[in-house]
């Protein structure tokens, strides 16, 4: 089986019936489809029955939370791959998966873009993928997480941290991509269609707060304040600078001005100096 597509969901009927008809209209169909709802009260049980003819598997019972109920969607996948299309979100189209598999997969994360829309401002926009990955992608950010495929072989022995309310998909990245070297493929397709006013959008500062404690956690506090330094600069200037460094000629050119400009500087102090 090549994918598993795993939905969780929470009183949130609209959004579950806009998922799973994304879902079931893939022409592309060597899938399960595993639908995790935490016990509703909203008629979602009732969508869910009504495509239950076209879902793997399903249950609806209270759980402990987002990152609990995605670890019980992970326990019943049996594909290749898993993404996570939770309740709201959306196939771009009828032909994603189909797309995707026509590519040759190899990485153990494999990641396409999300379409962001807004319907107060009737427009979108596509999520880029970075310029280059590395650990100040993971501090500025993270990756799509809806639009990722995930070797099902990268859950065997870990899961997502349910201590964690908002943060554990990011923290995941983060541990698999920068701690134990997974490789990452990125995909120029457009996977998922985003849902405005996610979890983490709606509170920020609580998610902000639980992943600044993260980052102390797992940085040491020397790296942890140059990367506080590096972000001063906006993200587009920084990978910019980064990309030039990691070329000969351009760390030369880079070096030089970076001395003119110091030069410059203390030529300014001392001309305001009395």
């Amino acid at each position: 089986m090549k994918y598993s597509i795993i939905t969780i969901n929470y009183n949130n009927a609209k959004g579950l019936r806009n998922t799973i008809e994304s879902v079931v209209s893939q022409t592309f169909t060597d899938y399960e489809f595993i639908v995790i709802d935490g016990g509703s009260t909203d008629g979602s049980s009732g969508i869910i029955k009504e495509f239950q003819d076209r879902i793997s598997f399903w249950v609806s019972e209270r759980d402990r939370g987002i990152y609990h109920a995605m670890n019980k969607g992970i326990a019943r996948a049996r594909g290749a791959y898993l993404n996570f299309m939770n309740s709201g979100d959306c196939f771009y189209d009828k032909d994603v998966l189909r797309k995707v598999s026509c590519r040759r997969l190899w990485g153990d994360m494999v990641v396409g873009h999300d379409y962001h829309y807004s319907d107060t401002l009737k427009k979108g926009y596509v999520s880029p993928h970075p310029d280059r990955l590395s650990m100040l992608t993971f501090y500025e950010g993270t990756l799509a997480h809806q639009s990722t495929f995930f070797k099902r072989e990268l859950f065997e022995n870990a899961a997502y941290d349910e201590t964690k309310k908002y943060v554990s998909d990011w923290m995941f990245y983060l541990q698999k991509v920068v701690e134990e070297g997974k490789t990452v493929q990125f995909i120029p397709d457009i996977v998922c269609r985003r849902e405005a006013g996610g979890v983490s959008e709606s509170q920020q500062k609580s998610s902000l707060k639980e992943k600044e404690a993260c980052l102390q956690a797992f940085l040491p506090a020397g790296i942890l304040r140059d990367y506080q330094t590096l972000s001063l600069l906006d993200k587009t200037t920084l990978y910019r600078l980064f990309a030039i460094c990691e070329h000969p000629r351009g760390r030369k050119w880079l070096t030089l001005a970076v001395k003119a400009l110091i030069r410059l500087c203390r030529t300014q102090r001392q001309r305001r100096q009395p």
